[in-house]
Formats: C-alpha cells, structure tokens, sequence
C-alpha cells in the first residue's frame, strides 16, 4: 500500500441518528474504492463495521468502526459513529481525532434528535459539517422539506450542491450544480452516466449553481472580487472557495445519496477527495502543556490513542492517530502517562475487522496495532526527546445510572475487572464502588446503554448480573444549636475506662462567626477557644471542630480521639445512615480520670455526645439537585415541563436553539432514576438532555418523613 504524505490524508467523521444508513454508506464507500468486492447488508449480519456480536444481535451500531478509503492519490480515513445518543462517546471521540463531519440524514425524517445532538459537538469542536441525504428511494422522502428544515434550523449557511429529480422508489438521477450535470444510474447504481442538464431543469439549476457561487467566493477576497467582475467562478475556484468556508463553518454543503442502491457514492467521494480540507489544512493539536503539536512529518514521533477494542482471538487492539513524526514499524517507544517503554511490532490500516499490514504512517494518518502490553485509551507514545501528552477529548456527564451485581457473589472481582476493561473500549462507562452506597454503581448514557452491557456480559462474558436502582447519596445536617454530654465510663478489674464530654453542636456556613456565649435552657455556657481544626469533607461540605475546654478539664491529647469519634458518626447520620456535613462542633468542658482515661474512651464519648446533640438540632436531610438540560421540540414542550414539575423540578428557564426548544431546570436526583427512557416515550425519541451535579438542598418534610420511616424499619430488620 502507498505510503500517503500529511497532504494526501483527510479524517472524516460519519455521524447521524439511528436509521439513517450510516453501516449502509459504509459498505457502499468501500466497494467503490475496491477495499471489499461486495457489499455486505445488515440483514444478513455481514457488514464491516457492524461486526461485534451485540452489534449483529440488536441490528445497532454500538461501537465506532473506523475504515479508509484510496480515491484519486488521495487517503481518506472515515470513522462510522453509532447514531444513538447512548453511545455518544464514540462520536465524541472520532470528532476529536477528525477534521470534518459528515451528517447523514434519513430522507424520511429530515433532521431528527441524532442531528441535532451530532451539530451540537461538531459547533463545540468547531469541526467543518457536510449534510448528505440518504435513503432517497423511500415513499415518504420528501427533499424540499428537508432543505426547509436545515436552512430553518441552520441558516443561510446550509447551501444545496446537489438535488434528485424524483424521490421514492424510482430515484435514479439528480443534478449536481457545483459541476452543472445531471448524474443518472442504472438499477445496479455504482457508476453514473454523466449527461448535460436539461432545458426543463436548467433555471434551477442555475439558480442554485449562482448561489452556491456565492457562497464559494465569500471566504476568499481574491474570489469575491473575481466573482464581482464576472459573476462566475472556475470549478477549481468554487472548490478553493467551498474548502475555505468548510474549514471555517462558514457553509454547510448538501449532497445526496442512495447508499441502498450505490447512487451518489462515487461522485460524494470525489468530492470528499476534491474538496474537503486536509490535515495540515486544520488548525492543530494543542498538548496538555498548551503547545502546539503541528502534524508534522519531520517532526519528533508522537502517537495518541483513542480507542481500543478487544477481539475475539485477538484480545485488544489499539487504535491511533499519529500526531507528529511518523510512526515505524520496530520504533521503541515511551509512554508518557504510564512510563512504560513499547515496541510496535506491527502497524494496521483498517477496515473494520479487516486490517492491512504497512512499515509506517505520517503524522496526520490513522491506524491501529495489536498486543501492546501497557496501552491505554487516552495514553500517548513519544519517540526520543519528546514528552507530549494529550487529553483533549472532553465527554459527557452520565444520564443513566444502575446498581450492578452478580447474580453469584463470587464473580464479583471478576465483574469489576471486565466493567474497567470495558471502560477502556467506552470511556463514558462511570464505573463506582461506593462506600457510601455499599453498591457498585454502573454510570453511562442511557437505558440502552446499560442493556447492551448487561447484554455482553451475560452472552460474551457468561456472568449473569442483575440491575437495581442505586441508592440516593443523601446528606444529613442540622437547623439550630443543641448540647449534649456524656460519661463513658467501664469498671470490670484491671484498668478501667473513662471520659466525659460536653459539647455544642450548631450549624455551619464558611466565614461564620463563633459566639462567646451559648444560652440553653436558661443557662449560659462562655465559649474560649484554645484551638480550631477545619475538616474538609471527602463527600463535601465541611465539619469544623472547636476546642474550648478551660482548666485542664480534658487533656489536650484527648481532643484528636474526640474528633475521631464524632467523625465515625459524620459517617452514618442518624435520620437515614447518610454522610453528615456543615456542622460545627464546640467541644467546652469534660473530666477524666488521672488512670482509667485513654483515647478510646474520649472516642466514644464524643460519639455519643454527638450522636445526642445531632438528634436535638433540628436534623434535616439533604437531597443532591442536579441542573438538568432538555432539548425538546416545541410541539412537546408542555408535556416535557409538565413531567419534570412532576418530578419536583423547579424550572429555571426556557429558550430556543436551533430550531428546538432548551428547558432548563433543577430537579432531585432521586426522581431523575428512569427519566432517559420517560423522556423518550414521551416525545417519540425526539428530545435528549444532559444533567451535572448542581447542590445538595433540604428535602421537604413529608420526604424525609418517608426517608425516616423507611430507614427505622430497614434498621428493625436488620437486627
């Protein structure tokens, strides 16, 4: 295979919603350029990128495929993206390690969710957007409204270069106005026959081949000043114009395709080898120290991996990008997160399962090894006298949440080893064993997500799990000021036990005060305070501990074993067994005795103590809030608010983007346990929402009054 320069190679993303043919396209890009001699369908489970099992059992895509194209001197490397918003992370990845996406839309459809979500990272990313229309074969395809709806949603800058001539089950032509012909294939499609446009459709056609002119003049003055003497561009020029307003999303072109049928594949891929930026042609790579890794060939050796996938029969294969340098076949490398030296043995260009053997890559191209011993997503190699380290893919906050445990115990540390090796090949896998909680706590991005694993584990791994709703890490605090003392005191022969403490305990907020007097039940207690020590809380807020006993009542060595005690009770709140936080704790007076005292019994006298004085002080239970994003269309806007106002969600504002409506409000995590799946059957699939960790806030009295009772009567249980 021919060894390509940084100027020959682009990277493109092919993203899209469910359904829309991307697997399809896929098939239909490799025929054409010769990489496989017959197109597989999806049906028949033989496809390249949908190759893992759960991927043939659910007739989904769950993994990001990536595959190359040859086409005219040109290597294009095409990352095939699962269109569900489950499986994001695969689509956030490859627009990371890409320079332009491709939008496949269903031509039934239009624009759905999928686009919308898909526009939104590639606006993020900055990264250059092609709109291809698909499955143009179908009774209900309906072209005209698809372009009303990009150019309602996306602006002027969605501009047509192509458009059929009929769609529905006798699409065979369309007419392509960047080149002014008409494109027609035969029953088989593949290659076009390429004819003059005719008469009856040549004033649209040159109305749209003028605006696209436009369009092409505006990123370049050179063009526009030519385009203002004559009006008109050369086809060379229009492509310099269309690659500068890609590059900087200031168009978005439209093409269109039968992938079903091979129509269109061709000439989009002239195109894509014509047209669309290349690598050096992007602004570059930023390393985690702020400097500017260039893709740069002569330049020192740096690989990124962003991706792994394990195999059957293989076992992990890692996937790359070559960041600068070139990447040999024998070069020993380090490991710049892990320290570890690697010898790459073997270099792969890929096609799905399918890989080709190369001696090496430039900077700027695509590949993968196999059998590296200490490679891990997200790690970079350096060759010699270079310490580069990436970290720019940025995911997003898990929206679904499970308890996971095997069916049998005793899998359990084998469940955990497969659920982080499987994080590895999906990082949006949240993977918690939660102290708190006492659950391992599975996070990830939807219900279907979530079944998938289930779905892998018990078919590939052959352990039987179960899912449960995870816990609700709640927070318990106080309202007002309490005292409380207590004696602990054990005689039983020999050395005896004993430790008396008496202290206050009061709510706390950061810069408060500290009074110098206490008064409770008509008697005043003076506070002087002969030490502090601030206690940040590992599951937040603050606990703030406050010696102030005079007259040697309690040696100083004492106060550290007090505190222990009244952390081990911070640790299981009496209300509900949750963390508690916010207190603060004035330690005042106390006896001990000159023999029997030690720590262990000033420990659990400032438990006890503690323990009291929370009860007395007006305990609250505190519920985390979370900010919760929805992004509806308008049509369902009403039953969208309606659901989260059910779900005690207070809404904080609405506004309109991008042709969907964005609602945002906070509501408790505790009813956000299934909303991805009520979220979906309410609008048909057609919204989404992100949600992040906002507050923790009291809960109201008649929960916590359910919370209590349901504790007390888990507690009798247990004893």
């Amino acid at each position: 295979m021919k060894v390509y320069q940084t100027n020959e190679i682009k990277n493109i993303a092919l993203l899209g919603n469910d359904g829309a043919g991307k697997t399809t396209l896929t098939e239909s890009l490799l025929f054409e350029s010769g990489i496989i001699k017959r197109r597989g369908r999806i049906t028949a489970k033989n496809t390249v990128s949908d190759y893992f099992p759960v991927e043939q059992e659910y007739g989904y895509s769950v993994f990001s495929t990536i595959f190359h194209v040859e086409w005219n001197g040109k290597k294009l490397n095409i990352i095939d993206c699962p269109g569900s918003d489950d499986f994001v992370g695969a689509a956030m990845t490859a627009l990371n390690v890409t320079d332009t996406a491709i939008l496949l839309l269903n031509g039934q459809y239009g624009v759905e969710v999928g686009t919308q979500n898909h526009f939104r990272y590639t606006d993020k990313l900055g990264k250059p957007v092609i709109f291809l229309v698909n499955q143009l074969d179908n009774d209900k395809c309906d072209f005209d409204n698809i372009m009303e709806q990009l150019k309602s949603i996306y602006g002027p800058k969605v501009v047509q270069v192509q458009y059929p001539l009929q769609t529905g089950p006798d699409f065979h032509e369309l007419i392509d106005v960047l080149l002014m012909k008409k494109y027609s294939w035969k029953p088989e499609g593949g290659a076009p026959i390429i004819e003059d446009i005719p008469d009856s459709e040549m004033d649209k056609a040159m109305e749209l081949h003028k605006i696209l002119v436009e369009a092409a003049a505006e990123h370049d003055e050179c063009l526009m000043e030519k385009f203002f003497e004559s009006e008109t561009l050369t086809e060379e020029e229009m492509r310099e114009g269309i690659r500068k307003g890609l590059a900087s999303r200031g168009m978005f072109p439209v093409f269109c395709v039968c992938a079903g049928k091979d129509m269109g594949v061709r000439r989009l891929m002239e195109f894509l080898g014509n047209v669309v930026p290349f690598v050096d042609e992007m602004p570059p790579v930023f390393n985690t120290r702020g400097n500017v890794v260039k893709p740069d060939v002569h330049g020192p050796t740096s690989l990124y991996f962003f991706k792994t996938a394990v195999e059957p029969h293989i076992g992990g294969v890692q996937y790359f990008k070559v960041m600068s340098g070139t990447a040999h076949t024998g070069d020993d490398l380090t490991n710049a997160d892990r320290g570890s030296k690697e010898r790459i043995a073997q270099i792969f260009v890929c096609a799905g399962a399918n890989r080709v053997e190369v001696e090496e890559l430039k900077a700027g191209d695509i590949g993968c090894c196999v059998k590296l011993k200490d490679v891990k997503t997200g790690n970079t190699l350096n060759g010699k006298d270079c310490d580069n380290r990436f970290d720019f893919i940025k995911y997003p906050n898990s929206k679904f949440s499970r308890a996971i445990k095997p069916v049998n115990e005793s899998d359990t540390e084998k469940l955990m080893s497969i659920l982080h090796r499987m994080k590895e090949e999906d990082p949006t896998w949240v993977i918690e064993q939660s102290k708190e909680l006492k659950q391992i706590i599975i996070h990830g991005q939807g219900e279907f997500h979530l079944r998938t694993l289930k779905w892998r584990l018990e078919n590939n791994e052959k352990i039987e799990i179960k899912f449960e709703e995870p816990r609700i890490p709640y927070r318990e605090t106080i309202t007002k000021s309490a005292r409380a003392d207590y004696r602990h005191k054990k005689q039983s022969g020999g050395a005896g036990q004993f430790g008396e403490v008496h202290l206050i305990v009061e709510p706390y907020y950061e810069g408060m005060p500290l009074p110098d007097t206490y008064k409770f039940n008509g008697q005043e207690f003076k506070i002087t305070k002969k030490g502090e020590e601030v206690v940040p809380l590992e599951w937040g807020g603050k606990l703030v501990f406050i010696n102030s006993v005079v007259g040697g009542a309690i040696d100083t060595r004492f106060m550290p074993a007090i505190l222990k005690g009244i952390m081990s009770r911070m640790e299981q709140g009496p209300l509900t067994g949750s963390y508690a936080r916010d207190v603060r704790v004035i330690v005042y007076d106390g006896k001990m005795h000159p023999v029997d005292s030690n720590e262990i019994s000033f420990m659990l006298s400032g438990r006890h103590a503690f323990s009291e004085a929370f009860k007395n002080a007006g305990p609250k239970i505190l519920e985390p809030i979370y900010d919760v994003e929805v992004f509806v269309p308008s049509d369902k806007m009403g039953d969208v608010m309606s659901d989260l106002q059910g779900r005690r969600g207070l809404i904080m504002g609405m506004s309109s983007e991008n042709g969907y409506e964005k609602l945002v409000a906070r509501v408790p995590l505790k009813e956000m346990s299934s909303y991805s799946t009520s979220l979906s059957s309410l609008t048909g699939g057609r919204a989404s929402f992100i949600m992040k960790f906002a507050s923790y806030e009291l809960v109201p009295a008649d929960v916590q009054d359910k919370l209590m009772k349901e504790f007390e009567s888990k507690e009798e249980k247990e004893e």
